[in-house]
């Protein structure tokens, strides 16, 4: 098939796009040339790029016009955050497109309430990223009901891999974490450490496109979480990581108002939005209706960008 990926040079892309190539498929990538992706492969080479500034074109309407004459039988959108930018592009994409697929994210759920949350759990999303995301999963699942548009979305958890840093047992994506617990020195937690984060490897990610793409009549009209299968406590987390290196973990634990006294701004607004989602999603449906398992847990994620960190010597043990 003819297939059209929207934002496909990033953390995901790295992944899916080889493994369209790979299933046959004719790949036209939509980006803003600006980023090469994260691993090489070979498969680029037989992908044709398309160069657009999509907030641009939004801006005088001719982005959705682009992306249909581009007559992709799927068309899969990795960088769409707005409600407006996804109505515009469903609105040009409706009668045109076979299969219409939407990268959304775990935020949709806000706060953990039951766990594992399910993709039936209500939404209660906080934070501008986590609101525009759950009123464009509604809107196109709404367009699915109403009007059979052919949409399913995937949302990720904190998507991990070689190449970028992931998120850290502080919840924040600070590598100085990191080189603390290879080094044996003491690490800060907020609280207890018992609140959750929950990785994915972005290969995974990947592969969920692909999964839902291969069964497409119980993905249209479907959302599917994208995570490892289990949550990792920050606690637990340092100490797996401290144990990659040989080191047992020293933490201590400081109440959130004393902790986020000791880190940036920037980090502590980043901990916060993690550890008050907390999050601990469920991938039993998309096991049941697309046979799909991650193949990474949480750890195993972790540590290939972990062991990139090491060889980059971001992180020094």
């Amino acid at each position: 098939m003819r297939v059209v990926v929207i934002g496909g040079s990033g953390h995901i892309g790295t992944y899916l796009i080889p493994r369209l190539v790979g299933a046959g498929h004719e790949v036209i990538n939509v980006s803003r040339g600006k980023r090469e992706p994260y691993t090489p492969h070979g498969a680029w080479q037989q992908v044709t790029t398309v160069v657009a500034d999509r907030k641009a074109e939004e801006a005088d309407g001719s982005f959705g016009r682009r992306i249909a004459e581009l007559d992709g039988e799927v068309v899969i959108d990795l960088i769409c955050f707005k409600e407006d930018s996804a109505r515009a592009i469903a609105d040009a994409l409706a009668g045109r497109v076979r299969h219409f697929l939407h990268c959304g994210t775990i935020w949709v759920h806000g706060p953990s309430a039951q766990v594992p949350t399910t993709e039936t759990a209500r939404r209660a999303p906080f934070g501008e990223y986590g609101i525009q995301k759950a009123a464009i999963e509604a809107h196109l699942l709404d367009r699915a009901q109403r009007d059979g548009f052919p949409v399913t979305i995937i949302h990720p958890g904190h998507i991990t891999g070689p190449g970028w840093v992931p998120v850290n047992p502080a919840g924040n994506v600070n590598p100085e974490v990191f080189q603390k617990l290879a080094e044996g020195s003491e690490v800060a937690l907020p609280n207890l450490g018992m609140e959750t984060v929950q990785h994915v490897h972005a290969d995974d990610v990947a592969r969920l496109f692909v999964d839902a793409m291969a069964s497409r009549s119980a993905a249209v009209g479907e959302s599917f979480h994208s995570v490892a299968a289990t949550a990792l406590t920050l606690r637990g987390f340092a100490e797996a990581v401290a144990g990659w290196f040989g080191r047992q973990a020293r933490l201590t634990f400081l109440p959130w108002e004393e902790w986020r006294g000791t880190v940036s701004e920037f980090d502590a607004q980043l901990t916060y939005d993690h550890i008050l989602h907390s999050p601990h999603c469920s991938m039993e449906k998309a096991e049941r209706l697309l046979g799909h398992r991650p193949r990474y847990t949480s750890l195993e994620a972790v540590s290939e960008a972990v062991d990139w960190l090491v060889r980059a010597g971001t992180i020094k043990p």
